[in-house]
């Protein structure tokens, strides 16, 4: 079974020392009642509601699966008391207004805790993070009388949300979506269609649920501008706000998958079911991303939470695995963990891993003060830096985690493959962060086209410019120079590289170097965000292990990650050339019988 222990010890680090969480607040004036010790406070009881009570439920919960029958959905054996026990713990309310009984939380502090509870159990972690991202949307865009109606229920965890975007031919091209809704006389209106892909589409956990749904008028315009939200309930209300009849919601059947398989994924219809508008007429999409880019931070914890667990369990099994003999003479058998390929793993692992960490509580400071700031332009500042920086946390941690995960069962050798020791489950589950919530080349576009090209890298300038300032702070508190250097020469080639590719902006450009200039930009800011740590860990009056051990896998992400920006910034340069010239009749050719 795999193991894992929340590392609290460094999550407070992060929050308290290098990015002082509990002063920037107060000097914000958000959060007042979240002091130091509060913060500690929620950070142990999530550790231990996720290792006590959804940790155990994980290597079930794979094993059984979710079950369909006659459209119910059956979750696999505890995940309802445990959803109950969430729920009545407070945790359903986290993030949410407290007008509607929720509990305000600063992003960087409901991040990690996301982390945890997905490094516990991602496939139960998706139910109650869907319905806080549907709580979300719903209290940013929704009229007063939709939050009066359904929020407070929503918050409490009594009725649970989804999102429901994708068709059968429509995945990241939403702009095809079939789905129709046509106007009643009042104010409702009939919703028809068919949804795939639906996490938490339909369950037993919760009394009802509630569907937000991309749909298209009659005569909206073309295209994604064409687009409006919809609430649609599994159950209609009565003019009381009670449950009354079932709407024509049903799920047609679950998606049999490589991993999650505690999560429902539903196919929904939708057959005339009564549902109200979200916001504008075809303004849909841009409510919605209020929930996608949410969720799409969501995904990166997940991504890390699991590197985690198999970063835990890696080194745990290498302590203890003795096999081979490196240190002595025939009759000696050392711990796998003296050999030198062993180390190359479990270090790429864990300064990974960790490197990810740090950039989340950088973006989770600056999603607060997107927030929280009284400054308008400190908050359009920071909106942009947590809107560049969203895609990176989502493609380039999902990524990372899957090269983690797949590194844990290498650690095992032929004891990772077998289901017993947990390693097998964490890269199947891995596997689908890099799909969902737009696949990671999609990400990719959307950082290259969408963020860098569209203000002219803009938005980059204002990063570059604090990442520098996180170098200079390193190399003031005494960091190695060559490293120093390392690090300041691979920030300048990004910045060469950015604007290279925005004179040279090409549709076939642009696709064909997205993915490379992700992992460059992702491996070089995180780089950069370690030097913040560094700095800070430098200042520690006493340096002990911790501290030590913080140093070295700063170190080895400088040496061993950083390194691997030379390959991607020469793919890039190519361009578009090769990839685009091979005919499709020559793909082609290779499906042909010789």
């Amino acid at each position: 079974m795999a193991e894992y222990q929340a590392p609290l010890r460094y999550m407070r680090f992060l929050l308290h020392e290098v990015f002082k969480t509990e002063e920037k607040l107060a000097e914000m004036q958000a959060f007042p009642d979240f002091n130091r010790e509060l913060m500690d406070a929620i950070l142990d009881e999530a550790a231990n509601f996720s290792t006590q009570v959804l940790f155990p439920l994980n290597g079930s919960g794979d094993s059984e699966g979710c079950q369909w029958e006659d459209g119910k959905v059956s979750t696999p054996t505890g995940f309802k008391e445990a959803f109950k026990q969430y729920c009545e713990s407070g945790w359903a309310a986290m993030g949410c207004d407290e007008a509607y009984g929720g509990q305000p939380i600063p992003k960087s502090l409901h991040l990690m805790v996301e982390e945890i509870f997905c490094a516990c159990n991602t496939a139960f972690a998706l139910y109650p993070n869907l319905n806080n991202t549907a709580t979300f949307l719903l209290e940013k865009h929704a009229s007063n009388a939709l939050k009066q109606q359904y929020l407070e229920k929503m918050v409490a965890g009594q009725w649970t949300g989804t999102m429901c975007l994708t068709e059968s031919h429509s995945g990241s091209d939403l702009g095809i979506i079939k789905s129709t809704a046509v106007a009643n006389s009042d104010g409702s209106y009939q919703v028809s269609g068919t949804k795939i892909f639906i996490s938490a589409g339909e369950h037993d956990m919760s009394e009802n649920i509630i569907h937000l749904v991309l749909a298209k008028l009659p005569d909206a315009p073309p295209g994604s501008k064409g687009i409006s939200l919809f609430l649609v309930p599994k159950l209609n209300l009565d003019e009381a706000g009670n449950i009354a009849e079932a709407n024509q919601v049903s799920c047609g059947s679950i998606e049999h998958k490589m991993g999650i398989k505690g999560s429902s994924t539903c196919v929904i219809n939708f057959d005339d079911a009564k549902g109200y508008l979200i916001g504008e007429v075809n303004q849909g999409l841009r409510c919605m991303f209020t929930m996608m880019n949410n969720e799409r931070l969501s995904v990166g914890m997940q991504g890390i939470g699991m590197a985690e667990v198999a970063t835990q369990s890696a080194v745990s099994y290498a302590l203890d695995r003795k096999q081979g003999r490196v240190s002595g003479g025939p009759e000696d058998v050392d711990a796998i963990i003296k050999h030198g390929d062993v180390r190359r793993m479990l270090l790429a692992m864990m300064s990974m891993t960790t490197g990810c960490r740090n950039l989340t509580a950088y973006v989770g400071m600056q999603y607060d003060i997107s927030e929280q700031h009284e400054d308008s332009e400190q908050r359009k500042r920071a909106a942009s830096l947590v809107a560049l920086l969203t895609p990176v946390c989502k493609a380039y941690f999902t990524d990372k985690a899957y090269d983690t995960t797949n590194h844990g069962v290498q650690v095992f050798g032929g004891h990772g493959y077998v289901s017993e020791w947990g390693m097998e489950q964490l890269v199947r589950d891995t596997r689908i962060t890099q799909l969902y919530e737009g696949t990671n080349g999609i990400q990719s576009l959307d950082l290259l086209g969408r963020k860098i090209l569209s203000d002219k890298g803009q938005a980059w300038k204002e990063l570059y410019c604090e990442l520098a300032g996180m170098l200079e702070r390193a190399r003031k508190a005494g960091f190695d120079d060559d490293l120093s250097d390392d690090v300041a020469k691979s920030l300048e080639k990004l910045n060469e590289v950015t604007e290279l590719v925005i004179a040279n902006a090409s549709v076939d450009y642009v696709s064909s170097v997205a993915v490379e200039y992700m992992h460059l930009f992702g491996t070089t800011v995180i780089a950069a965000v370690w030097m913040n740590v560094v700095a800070e860990t430098l200042k520690q009056s006493e340096q002990g292990i911790f501290e030590q051990q913080i140093l070295n896998m700063a170190r080895h992400f400088c040496q061993y990650h950083l390194a691997s920006t030379a390959t991607a910034i020469a793919r890039i340069k190519d361009g578009s050339k090769h990839i685009m010239s091979m005919s499709e009749a020559e793909f082609e050719l290779l499906t042909e019988v010789n």
